[in-house]
């Protein structure tokens, strides 16, 4: 092929081409290795100015039509001229990277770099050189391309970008956040509905193991920050290695509501569950569970993102305490104990027993010593209470000083001993209080067959209040209706 072909070829490729002269880099070279440089790459950058001293060396002997047209130059001379427009800023480093591997011996090499053109505009380049044959020696003809990949760089930063925001997000949730495949569940569950199941939840009333086979089959890709903190862990490993301690207790019984909605084609769904940390402490959680976009027909990326809303279910917790207790005795407050009271009368449990306690002298000792020795008092007395009765029966106080006790399923003979029982209770108690000791007057009442509850415990208050007027009078303190 003619020279004149060779060029028309040169001129022609969809390329950008170069042909430059390293020869007077190879003279640096050669000098440098006389002084003793072993290291070029430290060397270099040592002092970014011997990079440039090398690119000084460099002359550019021509350039293809369509370098011209990449560089928005009008020839070679004007591309020449500003050649420091060019090549500038990020070009100096990667030009390391080329310089090295010559000084290697390599006859060829491959670099990618940031260039210029003319009017500003920035180039990602993917850089390819070739010392031509029969230049080895002298590097006096190096044929270089320059191809733009400004495009897919772009697009590379935009991923790592979009990556690293995501992964960001991820990370640093104040969620907790699993991602984890459920694969091995979805095939688990194809093949049971292939051989014939059509209902999960009644197969798994029989195989209740399929349940545990299936939650053996999570595997767990990754967790957040906000997992570890949540679950009390130091790190990964441990948590994962944990996991058995984390998921305990009642969560196969919640699993299993998943598999049935997974089972049924809910494949975004959520319900409160309750986990442990490491620490052995309960965390109530909200979770909410997804199978990602793009994987609903293998499950292999789904997201699990749990809330914790431990102080929430117990604010609900207490509110609901508050609303059936009374917070200074820790008994049952007036509205459980009337509700106890319907519930008792549409009951057939016969008989029932009740006993209505007046705490005496709360009015007195409020008028004199003041209402924080009269709130003693009553706790004290819920002391006494909460220390005599438990479920079936209910302890529960309905007025100022005055207290009731519901015995479904007790006679009269028993009712008598569980007000034994309390007296005794508080006589022990005031050996430690002698300064201000409990007094109380009890009345006790025992359905009859057919009667209301409402009349037993008309019948009980009447004998309270009789006792009481014995008592001031020298009684015992315990009066039966009889």
């Amino acid at each position: 092929m003619s020279l004149s072909a060779d060029l028309n070829i040169f001129d022609l490729a969809p390329v950008a081409m170069w042909i430059e002269d390293f020869s007077g880099v190879k003279a640096l070279f050669d000098r440098w290795r006389a002084e003793g440089v072993s290291d070029l790459k430290g060397f270099l950058e040592a002092d970014p100015a011997r990079v440039a001293q090398c690119s000084a060396q460099i002359r550019v002997l021509s350039v293809n039509a369509q370098t011209l047209a990449l560089f928005e130059a009008d020839s070679l001379d004007h591309l020449v001229a500003n050649i420091d427009r060019v090549f500038r800023d990020e070009m100096l480093q990667s030009h390391i990277s080329e310089l090295c591997q010559l000084w290697e011996g390599h006859t060829r090499f491959i670099s990618h770099a940031v260039n210029y053109t003319l009017g500003g505009r920035r180039l990602d380049i993917q850089l390819r050189g070739q010392i031509l044959p029969g230049y080895e020696e002298s590097f006096a003809r190096l044929l270089l391309t320059t191809e733009d990949v400004t495009l897919r760089e772009e697009a590379r930063r935009a991923e790592a970008h979009n990556r690293a925001y995501a992964e960001g997000i991820f990370e640093h949730s104040p969620v907790s956040l699993w991602v984890e495949d459920f694969s091995q569940i979805k095939i688990l569950l194809d093949e049971l509905r292939e051989s014939g199941i059509e209902d999960l939840r009644v197969f798994t009333d029989v195989h209740p193991e399929f349940v545990q086979r299936c939650m053996s089959e999570i595997k767990v890709i990754d967790i957040n920050q906000a997992t570890l903190d949540m679950f009390c862990a130091p790190d990964r490993p441990t948590l994962l290695q944990s996991i058995g301690e984390v998921f305990r207790g009642e969560m196969e019984k919640h699993f299993r509501e998943q598999l049935i909605d997974l089972w049924n084609g809910k494949l975004m769904h959520h319900r409160e569950v309750v986990n442990y940390a490491l620490d052995g402490s309960e965390r109530y959680v909200l979770l909410q569970f997804s199978v990602l976009p793009g994987r609903e027909e293998d499950w292999a990326l789904v997201q699990v993102a749990l809330t914790d809303i431990t102080a929430r279910k117990k604010a609900e917790a207490y509110l609901e305490y508050l609303g059936r207790h009374d917070v200074l005795t820790k008994l049952r407050n007036r509205s459980f104990y009337m509700d106890e009271v319907k519930r008792l009368q549409r009951k057939t449990l016969r008989p029932v027993s009740a006993l209505i306690i007046d705490l005496n002298g709360l009015k007195a000792c409020n008028d004199t010593l003041g209402h924080d020795a009269g709130d003693g008092l009553l706790r004290r007395m819920g002391e006494v209470l909460n220390g005599v009765v438990s479920p079936p029966d209910t302890a529960a106080r309905i007025g100022g000083d005055e207290f009731a006790v519901l015995l479904p399923g007790s006679d009269g003979q028993a009712a008598v001993k569980v007000a034994e029982t309390i007296q005794e209770l508080i006589k022990i108690n005031n050996q430690f209080y002698s300064d201000l000791p409990l007094s109380v007057a009890i009345g006790i009442a025992t359905t009859e067959p057919g009667e209301p509850i409402e009349s037993v415990l008309r019948r009980a208050d009447a004998a309270m209040y009789e006792e009481k007027r014995a008592l001031q009078s020298g009684g015992l303190g315990i009066r039966k209706d009889d």
